[in-house]
């Protein structure tokens, strides 16, 4: 998979840009707040549809336009495609092949991208919520259909705590209605505990062997996934759903009490081990950062056995970030394999013997040459 061209149109700090992408490797360098991480955040919005910085899809417009555009040509295994994106105050248009598209999620998939920044140690050292964001885009990539059932799960969600909220200012203990949203909560729950378990399963296999390589055979990882509920392990789904919903039981009075829902995949961690002792709360810094980097590494190769082809990989001023060792593994890894854009405020932070195929673009004021 390739990006040969992008435009955008009145995005952050560019009012225009148009540049021709050929290249496997494209160094983006220039001094700190000229739009280099802008750049790269519009690929990963083209694919995605959403910013890996912001929750605000406001804050992606320029400075009184009415609307972002954001045009990318893709070179892919069965094909080439043309997607469209358009951001405005109303909401979003994804065209693919000027065919608008009716969901989103019919538009994600289109580009697959994976982004490294410095920014991902929070995956290993941040919040819960910070790992579940990172499990869903991921995902959500590679299977659309599951960002479906995360919406849903997350408006019953919603109207479930409002009906708690509303329990717990009446003080009304019968709660009628709350066996139904116990049931639709249950019921979508299980359909991305499912998929969460699947997805986890897979990255492990790959960063496990990713992380054997990095470390010279001498640190061992493990991922787990730390479900809210005792049975996530169980497969079939109407035990697991049985499960799901006598847990939901067994909080209710709590639940009663606090007026919020404890139970469910989005209370739901991913845990991280070093040999058998957990990277969050008793991994070095350099453990953190290696255990990161797998996990990318892990995620392209998983993107590739997912849908066929590699992703692009988005790289956002990590280089510099590591040591030789680590930076070499990184460029061996992608090399003349995964199209590549880096980021850099000197290209002498990168080790320039190692890449081949690449171009410079640099970038001054939203101005790119």
């Amino acid at each position: 998979m390739q990006l040969k061209k992008l435009s955008l149109q009145n995005y952050r700090n560019y009012d225009e840009v148009f540049f021709e992408t050929g290249h496997m490797v494209n160094i983006i360098v220039g001094p700190n707040a000229q739009g280099k991480t802008n750049l790269l955040e519009a690929i990963f919005v083209l694919a995605l549809t959403k910013s890996h910085r912001t929750h605000q899809d406001k804050e992606l417009i320029q400075w009184n336009a009415p609307n972002t555009l954001l045009h990318g040509e893709v070179d892919k295994k069965y094909g080439s495609c043309q997607l469209d994106l358009t951001i405005s105050q109303q909401g979003k248009k994804a065209k693919i092949n000027g065919l608008e598209q009716r969901k989103l999620s019919n538009f994600i998939g289109s580009l697959n991208v994976v982004m490294f920044a410095p920014e991902d140690l929070e995956i290993v050292k941040g919040s819960p919520s910070v790992r579940r964001r990172f499990l869903d885009m991921e995902i959500g990539q590679v299977h659309p259909a599951y960002l479906y059932d995360l919406s849903q799960y997350q408006k019953i969600l919603v109207q479930r705590n409002n009906y708690l909220k509303q329990l717990f200012t009446t003080r009304d203990t019968k709660a009628a209605l709350l066996e139904v949203w116990n049931e639709q909560l249950a019921q979508f729950g299980i359909k991305i505990i499912k998929k969460r378990q699947s997805f986890i399963k897979k990255l492990q296999m790959w960063a496990e062997k990713i992380h054997s390589g990095i470390t010279g055979g001498n640190e061992q990882i493990e991922i787990q996934y730390a479900c809210s509920f005792d049975q996530a392990a169980v497969q079939d789904e109407s035990v697991l759903f049985d499960q799901f919903m006598i847990k939901l039981s067994h909080v209710k009075e709590q639940e009663l009490r606090r007026g919020v829902s404890l139970i469910g995949p989005h209370r739901d961690d991913l845990l991280f081990f070093i040999n058998g002792k957990e990277v969050q709360t008793f991994g070095s810094q350099g453990q953190q950062r290696t255990t990161a980097l797998s996990l990318k590494l892990a995620e392209i190769e998983l993107i590739r056995e997912e849908v066929g082809e590699y992703p692009i990989l988005l790289l956002d001023d990590v280089l510099s970030e590591l040591d030789r060792s680590r930076q070499t593994q990184l460029i061996e890894t992608f090399q003349n394999k995964v199209q590549t854009f880096i980021t850099t405020t000197g290209i002498e932070s990168i080790d320039l013997s190692k890449l081949e195929d690449a171009s410079v673009i640099h970038v001054q004021n939203g101005r790119l040459t």
